[in-house]
Formats: C-alpha cells, sequence, structure tokens
C-alpha cells in the first residue's frame, strides 16, 4: 500500500506531535523535537516530516537515513571531521552509523526515511 505524507512543509507545526526534547542535549537551549510519520510505531520503512528547535545535541540514529530539509539551517558535525552546512531545499544521505552532533540555528523540517 502506498503511504503518502500531504505538504510536508506546510503543516504548521501546533498540528505535528510533541516527541519531546532531544536525548543528548549539548548546553542550552535544549532542542524540541516534534514530527509525524504515517507508518505504525516498530514497522518499516519508518519515514515522515521531523522538526527540531535551536540547540545543540548528539545524532542517535543509528540506520541509514535520507533527508530532504524543506526549511530552516542547521550544521551536522560528524564525528569522521566532516562538517555539514545544511539548509531548506538540501536533500542528504546519512550512511548507516553516521555519528555526530546537530547544530540546529533556525527551526528546521525534514521529511525523512530510515533505511534497515
Amino acid at each position: 500500500m502506498i503511504k503518502r505524507l500531504d505538504n510536508a512543509p506546510g503543516i504548521p507545526s501546533s498540528q505535528l506531535e510533541d516527541w519531546g526534547p532531544v536525548k543528548q542535549p549539548i548546553g542550552t537551549p535544549v532542542a524540541a523535537l516534534r514530527g509525524t510519520s504515517p507508518t505504525e510505531k516498530g514497522k518499516e520503512p519508518d519515514f515522515g516530516i521531523w522538526e527540531c528547535s535551536p540547540g545543540k545535541w548528539t545524532r542517535q540514529i543509528k540506520n541509514a537515513e535520507f533527508a530532504h530539509f524543506v526549511a530552516g539551517r542547521c550544521t551536522f558535525h560528524a564525528e569522521s571531521g566532516q562538517t555539514v552546512e545544511i539548509k531548506a531545499g538540501d536533500a542528504l544521505y546519512f550512511p548507516a552509523n553516521s555519528m555526530g552532533v546537530w547544530e540546529i540555528h533556525e527551526t528546521v523540517r525534514k521529511t525523512y526515511i530510515l533505511l534497515p
């Protein structure tokens, strides 16, 4: 069955689920997460909308991920030493185990899919 997210960039933040604060914040402010996914919890593929307010924190996702950023601006500091500046319109692929630190400068929204 085809699953769909309509108008991902245009959904108001107030209509996204409150996913709480990030798990491993670095300093303040502590970034807060919001999002939605049409996939049942624990089912594949995990995809949806992810939104994060400004802050700095350690990335927890170990799956490979493809993401298309539709709003905001941030920097990802990979453990490998690579630094990636990200802005609305950018699409990125994170290989499995791409660990590092997110630094959110302006609230970011992306559509994503986690790959097994």
